[in-house]
């Protein structure tokens, strides 16, 4: 019986070439490598939390914490980050009723919606583990996650946009984010423009502080909590309340995470030659169970990111162990109250543009998935599936169950999902009858 974790064999020095999952690097190159994975998930980790009202320090440590625990129920085979996950910004803001700026003063409603939901998605891991996952492909087409996917960010747009509606001067500056991120984008190459979002925000959050701080045409930065801030110390946690509105709303999330996680193995093993199917299902309890211990802790929940895939593609290295050493470095960042502080600094436009920017991203990744998988809207079961979801999420169409409500985005989930069986088998038994 083969051992839980691998074997890994130490590469050659004078190897120039791809480094496998159970392969290992020096561990002085380990550990460098490790620091450019957790800079590579460093925007995105930080920002979302910031969306949401979340600490930023506890969310970056109980990424590093997750990371850990999939890496140790994945067995090492799998080589994934686990961070902040987009897909919980509009039903966290929407079951907590977060006005946009500052801490949460309802996080710990949030936090109960974001632990079932990691519960469902590690029992799908369960059943995954038992049964395979070709179930999950007829539940989740390509065309139902991408619909979803797209849904999410639609749903979110009018947050970004009303929350620099009544001042110019932050309209001005929520432009000039988008604008600095944009440049990031086209301008830069390499690991810079894999850190877009967080370039666009250094860039921008200088300007703010050249035309507030220097020329006063605006709030200044207050700098004081972060001169009076410990350089080390313990992060804000937050204990959950369990709602019934807050779950069924949060929930549906665990669809994504399938789609996200399913799709970035599958690209994973393809890049290393290596079939990683036999662990999808260890994977997605990894991921569940990482995002009830963040939730549980007052952090975000978490996913396997693509921005960790995209090093990894460069690099072509792949060795798990680096994420070990990417884990204990944010775990370490996680302890610094200072780096808290200065995080949240940035000003409210900054992050206002930021946000149009991410969830305009949100939005086209769907329409990618469509592209990608070659979705066929000529089909006309598709068309449909894809028209109502795309309006119930972004018209945030909602249901009312007795004393709980189902918000846009969980009627566009499960709209989609049953919509799609729906029709499908309708179009299955017309053909049936037609030939007969």
């Amino acid at each position: 019986m083969s051992s839980w974790f691998p074997q890994w064999r130490r590469v050659s020095p004078s190897r120039d070439g791809l480094v496998a999952p159970d392969e290992r690097l020096s561990a002085t190159q380990t550990l460098l490598m490790g620091v450019q994975h957790a800079v590579a998930m460093f925007g995105s980790t930080v920002l979302a939390p910031l969306l949401m009202g979340f600490d930023p320090n506890l969310a970056i440590l109980m990424s590093g914490i997750g990371t850990l625990l999939f890496f140790v129920i994945v067995g090492g085979r799998v080589p994934s980050y686990l961070g902040s996950s987009f897909a919980f910004i509009g039903v966290v803001i929407a079951a907590s009723g977060y006005a946009g700026s500052g801490a949460n003063p309802n996080i710990g409603l949030a936090l109960g919606g974001i632990i079932v939901c990691g519960a469902i998605y590690a029992l799908v891991g369960l059943v995954v583990m038992a049964l395979g996952t070709r179930w999950i492909e007829v539940l989740l087409p390509p065309v139902v996650t991408g619909a979803i996917v797209m849904t999410i960010g639609l749903n979110l747009a009018p947050v970004a946009v009303s929350s620099v509606a009544d001042s110019g001067f932050d309209a001005a500056m929520a432009l000039a984010t988008i604008l600095c991120i944009g440049l990031a984008a086209v301008l830069t190459r390499g690991m810079l423009q894999r850190l877009l979002i967080l370039v666009g925000l250094v860039a921008a959050y200088a300007l703010y502080a050249i035309l507030t701080n220097g020329l006063g045409l605006g709030p200044a930065i207050d700098f004081t909590p972060v001169a009076e801030s410990a350089w080390l110390g313990l992060p804000t946690f937050s204990a959950p309340t369990f709602t019934w509105h807050a779950s069924i709303l949060i929930a549906p999330v665990a669809v994504i995470l399938v789609a996200e996680n399913l799709g970035h193995i599958k690209a994973v093993g393809a890049m290393t030659g290596r079939n990683l199917d036999p662990y999808i299902g260890r994977a997605f309890l990894g991921d569940g169970v990482a995002t009830m211990v963040s939730g549980s802790a007052g952090g975000t929940g978490v996913t396997t990111y693509a921005e960790n895939i995209g090093v990894m593609a460069v690099t072509r290295v792949y060795s798990t162990l680096i994420f070990v050493a990417a884990a204990a470095f944010a775990i370490l960042l996680g302890f610094s109250p200072r780096f808290g502080a200065l995080i949240q600094t940035i000003p409210g436009p900054v992050l206002a543009g930021a946000s149009i920017v991410v969830f305009g991203l949100i939005a086209v990744a769907g329409a990618r998935i469509w592209i990608q998988n070659q979705v066929d809207l000529g089909d006309n079961t598709n068309l449909i599936v894809a028209a109502v979801t795309l309006v119930l999420g972004a018209g945030n169409f909602s249901i009312d169950f007795g004393g709980f409500t189902l918000d846009g985005i969980g009627t566009a989930t499960c709209g989609a999902i049953l919509l799609h069986l729906l029709l499908r088998r309708g179009a299955r038994s017309s053909r049936t009858d037609e030939t007969s």
